[in-house]
C-alpha cells in the first residue's frame, strides 16, 4: 500500500522575470516497509520536493498524498495533525527548541498529540549532564518543562521512556538533560531523527541525516532508518552520502527538477 502518491507534481519559481521548474512534473510512490533514497546535486530540487511533501509549500500543478490525504487540499490545522501524527521529518537545518533539553525537545511531538503512546519496555539512557540555565536565551512562549516533575500522568513516563529508548538507539540517551546549545551539529542532529520517530510515523522524510555524522553515527543512524522501514514504515531520504545508498531499496536521481530511477 502506497503511503506516499505524488502525480505530476510541479513547482515553478521566478529567477529575474523568468520562470523556471525546480520541480518539474514529477510522479513517486513509496510504498510501507520501503525505503527510498534520492540524490542529486545541490540546488536541483530536492529539499524543494520534500517541503512540498510535507506542506510547507503549494505546488504550481500536481498533487501529493499521504496516507490518503491530498496534502493541498488540507486546512492548516488538518496539516497540522498530518504533520504531527504521520510524518517525520528530519529536516537539514537545526529545528530543537533552544528552552527544551533534548529529552523533552524529542517528547514534544507527543505531548502535541495529545494522546498517550503504548508503554515501551526499554528504558535507556543516563543523564550526567546538569547545565545552568540562562534565561535570556530562552523563549518566552515555550514551556520550560514538558510536565511537572511530581504527580506526573502514567503516560508521561511511557512517554520518557520511549524517547529515552530512541536516544539509546542513536548513542545519545547521555545528553537527555542537556539543552542543544551544548551539543554539536551531528549530536542535534540524531536528536532530531529521534523526535521525528517519537510518534511512529508511518512517512519519514529525512533531508541529509548524515550530513553532519561520522562514519561510525552514519552506521547508527542508517541502521535505525532501515529498521524502521522494516517495521512498516515508508521511508524517503535525501542524501549526498554514498555510503548511505547500502540501505535503501530503490535510488532516484533528481537533475534540473526532473525525478528518474537510478
Amino acid at each position: 500500500m502506497a503511503v506516499l502518491e505524488i502525480h505530476d507534481l510541479t513547482r515553478e519559481f521566478k529567477r529575474r522575470g523568468t520562470p523556471f521548474a525546480a520541480v518539474d512534473h514529477v510522479n513517486l510512490s513509496v510504498d510501507a516497509g520501503r525505503f527510498v533514497a534520492i540524490v542529486g546535486r545541490s540546488g536541483n530540487g530536492k529539499s524543494t520536493l520534500l517541503n512540498l511533501i510535507t506542506g510547507l509549500l503549494k505546488p504550481t500543478s500536481g498533487t501529493v498524498s499521504v496516507d490518503g490525504q491530498v496534502v493541498g487540499s488540507l486546512g492548516d490545522r488538518d496539516m497540522a495533525r498530518l504533520r504531527n501524527r504521520t510524518i517525520g521529518f528530519v529536516t537539514q537545518s537545526a529545528t530543537l527548541l533552544a528552552n527544551l533539553t533534548v529529552l523533552d525537545n524529542v517528547i514534544l511531538p507527543a505531548v502535541m498529540m495529545g494522546e498517550p503512546l503504548a508503554e515501551e519496555s526499554s528504558d535507556a539512557g543516563r543523564d550526567d549532564c546538569h547545565p545552568t540555565r540562562n534565561g535570556n536565551e530562552s523563549d518566552l512562549d515555550m514551556p520550560d518543562v514538558i510536565a511537572p516533575a511530581e504527580e506526573e500522568p502514567a503516560h508521561e513516563d511511557g512517554l520518557a521512556r520511549r524517547a529515552r529508548m530512541l536516544l539509546e538507539s542513536l548513542q545519545v540517551s547521555d545528553l537527555a538533560d542537556c539543552y542543544p546549545k551544548e551539543l554539536s551539529g551531528g549530536e542535534m542532529r540524531r536528536v532530531s531523527i529521534a523526535r521525528a520517530l517519537m510518534n511512529r510515523p508511518k512517512l519519514l522524510i529525512a533531508d541529509e541525516p548524515t550530513g553532519d555524522l561520522d562514519a561510525d553515527s552514519t552506521a547508527i543512524v542508517m541502521r535505525l532508518l532501515r529498521k524502521t522501514a522494516d517495521s512498516g514504515a515508508a521511508v524517503l531520504m535525501v542524501t549526498h552520502d554514498p555510503d548511505a545508498l547500502d540501505y535503501v531499496d530503490l535510488t532516484w536521481r533528481m537533475d534540473r527538477g526532473i525525478l528518474t530511477a537510478v
